[in-house]
């Protein structure tokens, strides 16, 4: 949440929650740290991709797990700092009405302006082959897509309408009155089977409001303060950006920094985004870093900025990076080997989309997981290491932990594996592995190493690229089976002259069809 508010200070930060029991507890958890709108979603509804195993165990109906979480916030005097959204197949204005009782004041919908824009639920969106168009990539299905903006607002207009005629006859003039009356509601009289007749609904429908108090729905400007004008970003980094922004000059600045720093450089990132979209100058803005970084340094920093560290960072070192470079080293004066011990924690580059990373020393668990896009360089790494990896590259110039590569369906990763053990703590479900020996893979491997060096001044780095060709036949190069396939096949189209999106396109078709 807190990463997320520096990324965007003009957001509202949203944070998803499945019905559940004991949901309620979650949400206060949540409202404490500072999300602006919590969404409790029922086990009903979405697009109908989701396999059965999840359609069948999925939560709990919408009405338990937000009269749960409504009630629970204004126990713990929470109420009134988040705003409330409902999402559970909502299909009719009375859905809305009852769901606002229950402690709703937002409503999210899904599966019927899906249907609206043409959907028939074939439940095949995974596949490919949607009939009508919406969920597929194939040119001749999409071309069948009828559906217009206009069928989805007359819908939401159609549930605005029914909403305000029930909130007529309920004697309620707007949604915030409407919100928690649960005394509006009643239990049928009989119900429709003998069981249902056993249900009891008093917990549900507790009338919390009967006083009419204001506290039982969202105020603005109660929301949490996260006191980000307090942050390095605000008190230094800006005011240099923007000092150096007015000058027409790159900036250069040196700073130390300590453990509770966190999300160092996310602020200044977002501003430089807002100016430049993805086209700021590359290397224009670089801020030199001494000390120990916090939690989520350089959380996702843009292209144009670059972020280097003496010292050592904390957990989520380079959370989402999107298209800057980091680099740690150890102080200059450290009395210990890089390459032999821990430089960051866990869970670095989680997320990345692009940009480069270097490290010179040894990061924790779960590097790289769910990496999409962007390109690092570490000196070993712990379990876990390039967990559900979709696309990028990383280089491992030393041991890697256990479990590595679970999940891995896309990008590439170089190993040093010099006591030729690596198989015994990889993951082989997806994955191959081999050794370096294709021109362009030994070219990517040498020329991240030399930007490892220049950016760190790695001594094993060094020592690699001395005796290059020596180390080459230990490295290993680990790929899952279907993304070598995919990019054997792009490189074949693009030998016959298609574009680089063509080549693409077809050998997603190509080997879908296969």
């Amino acid at each position: 949440i807190y990463d997320l508010k520096n990324a965007n200070r003009d957001a509202r930060i949203n944070v998803k929650l499945v019905s559940e029991a004991g949901v309620g507890t979650i949400a206060s958890g949540v409202a404490k740290g500072g999300a602006e709108v919590i969404l409790i979603s029922g086990y009903d509804g979405g697009s109908g991709a989701a396999p059965l195993s999840s359609l069948h165990n999925a939560g709990l109906p919408l009405e338990l797990g937000l009269a749960e979480t409504h009630q629970t916030l204004i126990q713990n005097g929470l109420r009134t700092k988040v705003c409330v959204e409902a999402d559970g197949k909502l299909m009719t204005g009375r859905d809305v009405a009852i769901a606002c009782m229950l402690g709703a004041e937002e409503f999210g919908f899904a599966t019927t302006p899906l249907i609206a824009m043409g959907c028939v639920m074939m439940r095949a969106c995974n596949q490919n082959n949607c009939p009508v168009g919406i969920a597929t990539q194939d040119p001749r299905l999409r071309a069948r897509f009828a559906g217009k903006p206009e069928y989805v607002m007359n819908f939401m207009m159609y549930i605005a309408e029914e909403l305000r005629e029930l909130m007529a006859k309920l004697g309620v003039r707007t949604v915030d009155d409407l919100v928690g009356r649960t005394d509006l509601l009643k239990v049928r009289e009989r119900g429709i089977t003998r069981r249902a007749e056993m249900v009891k609904l008093d917990a549900i429908l507790g009338n919390h409001n009967a006083d009419g108090s204001n506290a039982v729905h969202h105020i603005a400007g109660e929301e949490y303060d996260f006191k980000l004008e307090e942050t390095l970003d605000c008190r230094t980094l800006l005011p240099a950006f923007q000092k150096a922004e007015k000058a027409g000059k790159p900036m250069d600045l040196t700073l130390d920094v300590t453990s509770t720093d966190r999300t160092l450089g996310t602020i200044l990132g977002s501003e430089i985004t807002k100016k430049y979209g993805i086209d700021a100058p590359e290397g224009r803005y670089v801020v030199h870093c001494k000390g120990g970084g916090g939690q989520s340094f350089g959380a996702f920093l843009p292209k144009g900025l670059s972020i280097s560290l003496e010292g050592d960072s904390n957990d989520y070192f380079g959370k989402g990076l999107s298209g800057g470079t980091l680099a740690v080293c150890p102080p200059a004066d450290a009395g210990y080997k890089a390459e032999e011990n821990i430089v960051i924690g866990n869970v670095a580059l989680y997320g990345a989309t692009s940009g480069k990373a270097f490290i010179n020393g040894i990061a924790g668990e779960r590097f790289c997981v769910r990496n999409s896009g962007a390109e690092a360089v570490v000196e070993g790494v712990g379990d876990h290491g390039c967990e559900y990896m979709t696309g990028g590259t990383a280089v491992i110039l030393g041991r890697t932990g256990k479990n590595f590569a679970a999940g891995m369906s896309g990008g590439t990763a170089y190993v040093l594996d010099e006591e030729h053990d690596l198989y015994t703590r990889l993951n082989k479900d997806l994955v191959e592995v081999s050794t370096v020996s294709r021109k362009a893979d030994i070219a990517k491997l040498k020329g991240l190493i030399e930007e490892h060096v220049e950016h760190t001044g790695s001594e094993l780095g060094r020592k690699i690229l001395n005796d290059f060709d020596a180390y080459l036949p230990s490295f290993k190069k680990i790929i899952p089976h279907e993304y070598a396939m995919m990019k054997d096949k792009i490189y074949e189209n693009l030998s016959k002259g298609f574009t680089q999106d063509e080549a693409e396109l077809e050998a997603f078709n190509t080997l879908l069809g296969a």
